[in-house]
């Protein structure tokens, strides 16, 4: 760490399997979450909640100002795409190209943390599609229907 040089930034990414198929079974899906984790922490980053359902992920951490947010993704699902295939489902598992990644500041960590945490809860009434355009559309980010993940509900 450089003298003089402080950060705390939250960052939640989201990231979709290839075709949203449905391959985070729930038998392996938290073995998946904390190797996730361990990739985060590796890179310096301070995880703070991974949670997801069978076709998508969210991870809450405090981001290092070391790294980008690209490299850090790159990382994650390479790593955890290799994790997958090697114990899980021999070399079938892919993620989808792209990912969102909003910040929050501490006031709002309980919040999110919940909402992370209660991902199978709040599917059932929201589908996955719904949810991330709703991210976008509140955090005013700007989007093509077409460049968005496959979504096929």
């Amino acid at each position: 760490m450089v003298s003089g040089t402080y950060s705390q930034i939250y960052i939640h990414l989201v990231f979709a399997v290839k075709y949203r198929q449905s391959m985070l079974h729930k038998t392996f899906r938290r073995e998946v979450f904390k190797y996730m984790a361990g990739i985060l922490s590796n890179q310096k980053h301070i995880p703070l909640i991974i949670n997801g359902v069978e076709d998508h992920v969210h991870a809450l951490f405090i981001m290092t100002p070391k790294k980008s947010i690209s490299d850090t993704v790159r990382e994650l699902k390479r790593a955890s795409s290799i994790f997958i295939n090697e114990n899980f489902v021999k070399n079938k598992f892919q993620w989808q190209r792209g990912y969102g990644a909003f910040s929050y500041s501490q006031s709002t960590l309980n919040r999110i943390i919940e909402y992370i945490k209660n991902q199978e809860q709040h599917h059932k009434k929201t589908t996955f599609r719904q949810e991330y355009v709703d991210f976008l559309k509140s955090y005013q980010v700007e989007f093509e229907e077409e460049f968005l993940f496959d979504f096929f509900d």
